[in-house]
Parts: structure tokens; C-alpha cells; sequence
């Protein structure tokens, strides 16, 4: 018997296997073999499809594939979710929101820094009032009050200056409530690299003003209650216990600490949730309790560590401040008068507060961005918001809104998806 050439071809003819393509020749229309892979003219096939299909993001990468090669059959190359702006649109890790607050900052400098200096200003501006009042202030005697009129003299302007603290305090929590709402606008539209202008800014923002005046005010009234209630149970523990009872403070105020930060920790994203969502305030209490459930430890731990980066960095700027205010004085004047020594400290501490407003800006700013950046995360993790996003992204639509509003999602439903050989912007 004659052995075949091995260099010629097979000849033309039916081949096996039911319509495999001969060699060098046309393939031949019918079922093709390996199950999946389409027919030449014809729509492809259910089943795994090779490595010119739709990748998907997040894949294993196979060290086994050769480099710059296709990969292997059936199974796609990896592909990084885009990151248009500011973060990746998918579920964030803590370096990517602590880089994405920074970035927000960066894009917005005049939007963030501004607003929040603002609120600094005003709230700086009346403390220095109260503390400037208190200057002059005489010291008590070294023998106690002689009389009632004397305590009452000295307790007075005493007491006045605490109560103006309070209200500071007060009015600084209501107002930082409020433009924490606002300001996570503009880290919703840096998500997709738009940036957001001041005056854009509380445009976006008119909507919803009232609304986080409402959660400030309930925010105020509920801390006032949660004092209130604080002190009367120290009250009654003394009272009743006498002075074992002081020991009995400890364990309550520990427990009262820990109550403060379980709250605070379920109703942070409340302002972005009202702002963003256009929810109302309650709604947006329930929406930002649902968001943090199984999410309450890292939540709090992002939260509490930017605390302490925030207050470490602000020491450190305000030590040499506090450390010239000593001994400025004796140095430049050591034989001053009292009217000369008040003065240097009205100088001082006006430069105090404005370092401290600079400061306390920017560090608000972060804080704000970073508790932005945790709420889109949480929606992405429970809503799908990176696919919003990405919507957005690929049609364009809105550009001049903010990313993850009611009006935006339920217009983006009704055209999504987009008609046959409507095709999308590629600019």
C-alpha cells in the first residue's frame, strides 16, 4: 500500500465531521463543530464566545497567556472599569475615597474651599467676639466671694460667655449640616470629571435647601435632647448615690459616647441622600440608615481615622501660634502695660482664628468629600449607581445636573436602551 505525500493537501470532496472546512478551501455553510462558534453570515450561536467578544470587567487575568496574545478560548482579557473622574465606577476601596476627596478638592478648589471658608468665617468671627469679651475679664479672688454681689459680679459675664460658646456651637452644627448637602454635589459630578462652579453649585442646590434646614434643625433638637437626657440621669445617679455615685459617671458617659457614635455613624450620608436623591428629611434618615447596614464598622472606621488626620493636621498649624502668644509679648515688650499686653492678645488671637478658619475650611472640605464618596459608594455596593454612571457617561445626558437624581434616573429609564442604529456620542 502506497503511503500519502505529506506535503500534498487533501483532495477536494466531503470531508468528515459534518461541514468542517476543507484545507485551503471556501468554508462550507452548515452546523460547524465545538458547539458555539457562529456560522459564517449567520447570527452567533448561545454559548461561550471567543476572545473578540464583550470583555467583562474584573476577569482574572491568566498568567498562561502569552504576552500581547490573544487569551484563551472562551475566556475574555481583563479590563479596568472606567475611571472618567474622580474615582473608578465600581465599589471603592479606602485609598481610592481618600484620593478621590483630594481630587474633588482639587478640581473644585473654589467651590469647596469657598463655601466651607465661609461658614469658618462666620463661625470664627463670633467666637472671636466671645473670646475677645472675655479678655478683661477679672480673676476670682484667692479667698473666695465675700459676698453674693461680688459672685454674682464675677459668675455673670462668666456664665454669658458659656452660653455664647453653646449657641456658636449650636449654629455651627446647623450650618455645617446643611452645606454638607450641598457640597456633595460637586463630588457627584466629579465622578464624570464635569466640574461644578460656585454659583453652579447652590443652583443644583436651591431645591433642597429647605429640606437640610429641616434635618439640621431636627439634627440640633435631637442633640439637645440627648443632652438634656444625659444630664438629668447624671443628676438623679448623684443625687440618689451621693458621692459614690460620681463613680457611676464613668461608665455612663462611656456608654453615652458610644450611643453618639452609632448614630452618627447610621445618619452621615443623610445630607448627601436628601441632596442627591431629592428625598425629604425623613426619607432621608431612613435612606441613609438603610445605606449603612453591614456597613457600620467600615463606615466608622474611615470616619473616625479622617477625624484624627483632620485634628492632628490643625495642631500642628496652631502650635506655633499658641506658642508665640506666650511669649511674644515678653519679648518684644517686656515692660508693657495692661492696655499693650491686651492688645498684642486681640492681635494674636485675630490671627488665631484666621489661621484656625483656613485650617478648619479645608479640613471641612475633605470630611465633606470623603463622607460623599462613602454614600456613592454605598449605592454602588446596593444600587447599582456605577451602572448609572456609566450610562451617563457613554449617552452624555445631563450634563449640567448631578449624577444619581430621580428626574435623571427615570428620563435615563425611559430611553435606555437607545433605539436600534442609534449609536452613542464618542467624544
Amino acid at each position: 500500500m502506497s503511503q500519502p505525500d505529506p506535503g500534498n493537501r487533501p483532495e477536494q470532496g466531503p470531508q468528515p465531521w459534518g461541514g468542517q472546512p476543507q484545507w485551503g478551501g471556501t468554508p462550507q455553510p452548515g452546523p460547524q463543530p465545538w458547539g458555539g462558534q457562529p456560522q459564517w453570515g449567520g447570527a452567533p450561536q448561545p454559548g461561550p464566545q471567543p476572545w473578540g467578544g464583550q470583555p467583562q470587567w474584573g476577569a482574572p487575568v491568566d498568567p498562561r497567556w502569552p504576552a500581547g496574545g490573544p487569551p484563551p478560548y472562551g475566556q475574555p482579557r481583563y479590563v479596568a472599569p472606567p475611571k472618567p473622574g474622580i474615582v473608578p465606577l465600581r465599589p471603592l476601596f479606602f485609598g481610592e475615597i481618600m484620593d478621590g476627596a483630594f481630587q474633588t478638592i482639587r478640581r473644585n478648589a473654589k467651590t469647596m474651599f469657598g463655601s466651607a471658608l465661609i461658614v469658618q468665617a462666620i463661625t470664627g468671627a463670633l467666637s472671636g467676639v466671645v473670646e475677645i469679651a472675655t479678655l478683661g475679664m477679672a480673676q476670682p479672688p484667692a479667698g473666695g466671694f465675700t459676698s453674693q454681689d461680688e459672685a454674682t459680679q464675677y459668675l455673670s459675664p462668666l456664665l454669658g460667655a458659656t452660653a455664647g460658646i453653646m449657641g456658636i456651637s449650636l449654629l455651627a452644627m446647623v450650618l455645617t449640616a446643611i452645606l454638607q448637602g450641598v457640597m456633595a454635589i460637586p463630588v457627584a459630578r466629579s465622578a464624570l470629571n464635569r466640574p461644578t462652579g460656585f454659583k453652579q453649585m447652590w443652583s443644583l442646590a436651591r431645591s433642597r435647601i429647605w429640606p437640610l434646614v429641616g434635618f439640621a434643625s431636627l439634627l440640633l433638637a435631637g442633640s439637645l435632647l440627648f443632652l438634656l437626657v444625659l444630664f438629668l440621669l447624671a443628676a438623679l445617679i448623684v443625687t440618689g448615690s451621693g458621692p459614690a455615685g460620681v463613680l457611676l459617671l464613668l461608665p455612663l458617659g462611656f456608654g453615652a459616647l458610644v450611643v453618639f457614635a452609632w448614630i452618627y455613624t447610621k445618619l452621615l450620608v443623610a445630607p448627601a441622600a436628601i441632596t442627591i436623591e431629592e428625598l425629604g428629611v425623613f426619607a432621608g434618615l431612613h435612606r441613609s440608615w438603610t445605606l449603612t447596614t453591614w456597613n457600620w464598622w467600615r463606615i466608622f472606621g474611615i470616619t473616625l481615622l479622617v477625624s484624627f488626620m483632620v485634628g492632628i493636621i490643625g495642631e500642628v498649624i496652631q502650635i506655633p501660634l499658641r506658642l508665640a502668644s506666650g511669649g511674644m509679648t515678653s519679648v518684644f515688650a517686656p515692660h508693657a502695660g495692661a492696655a499693650q499686653v491686651t492688645t498684642t492678645s486681640i492681635v494674636l488671637l485675630v490671627v488665631s482664628l484666621i489661621v484656625g478658619a483656613l485650617v478648619g475650611a479645608v479640613g471641612f472640605a475633605f470630611q465633606t468629600s470623603v463622607a460623599a464618596l462613602i454614600y456613592m459608594d454605598l449605592r454602588m455596593r446596593r444600587d447599582g449607581l456605577d451602572v448609572e454612571l456609566l450610562r451617563l457617561l457613554e449617552t452624555g445626558e445631563d450634563p449640567d445636573g448631578v449624577p444619581g437624581r430621580r428626574r435623571a434616573r427615570q428620563a435615563g429609564a425611559q430611553s435606555w436602551p437607545p433605539a436600534t442604529g442609534q449609536g452613542f456620542p464618542t467624544g
